[in-house]
């Protein structure tokens, strides 16, 4: 499929600042980009509770998953620097549907996915078998699936739940990266060591991205390089 090139942004709410934490290794060029699309226009679209309803697979996608309490939508808001966009989805009734945000206008990028989290432990058999069928037929049979961006929490690491997911995503033979969520709560040297046992993980799974990207939501910390890896997964 061929990708628009990201124009210069004008007119966005969500002004991305220039100084937040970049890769070093990064393509200053892309990354440039990346942050002009991201101080564009970026709507919610819609919810879909099922295949039917999701928009045309006209243009990449790159989801998000992860656990119900990890951070997703304050994450999705750091990335996209606006501070209610995930809330336009979280309504009563929308908590197991996959959630679209279209990234640019005229031209039409492409789309963010928030998919339902996972590992609600108090949930009822017939909500996570459902959970399951949805995001199993949706990674299976999406071809403009680009990435899933798999959020685990950078106090825990990866639990039992979340090596289902990996399993399921390898299964499915869909791209993934992993991506702490809370750096800010733990030492450096906890990061440190949590980062390199989840790349090791990582490395296990034949679908994993090997780098692992840590972030933090409140602190802007790794959310350039987010951007930055999020137009390098929609243009590969």
């Amino acid at each position: 499929m061929d990708v628009p090139q990201v124009p210069a942004a004008e007119g966005g709410t969500g002004e991305v600042s220039d100084n937040e934490d970049l890769d070093p290794g990064a393509d200053p060029e892309r990354a440039e980009r990346a942050r002009k699309l991201f101080s564009g226009p970026i709507t919610f679209l819609k919810s879909a509770p099922a295949l039917q309803h999701l928009p045309p697979p006209s243009v990449p996608e790159i989801a998000f998953a992860g656990r119900s309490n990890v951070g997703k939508s304050s994450l999705l808001n750091a990335l996209t620097n606006r501070n209610g966009l995930a809330r336009t989805s979280v309504t009563p009734g929308r908590t197991q549907e996959l959630n679209y945000f279209d990234v640019g206008e005229d031209p039409l990028i492409f789309r963010l996915v928030d998919m339902p989290g996972y590992g609600f432990a108090k949930a009822p058999k017939d909500v996570v078998k459902k959970w399951r069928f949805l995001i199993n037929d949706y990674l299976r049979g999406r071809a403009v699936l680009k990435r899933t961006l798999v959020l685990i929490d950078s106090r825990h690491g990866i639990k039992d739940v979340d090596r289902d997911v990996l399993e399921m995503l390898d299964t499915a033979a869909v791209s993934y990266r992993i991506v702490l969520t809370k750096a800010d709560k733990i030492k450096a040297t906890e990061l440190e060591a949590v980062q390199a046992a989840t790349e090791a993980e990582a490395r296990k799974h034949p679908a994993a991205h090997p780098q692992v990207i840590a972030t933090s939501s409140e602190k802007g910390m790794g959310i350039a390089e987010l951007r930055t890896a999020v137009l390098e997964a929609v243009e590969s």
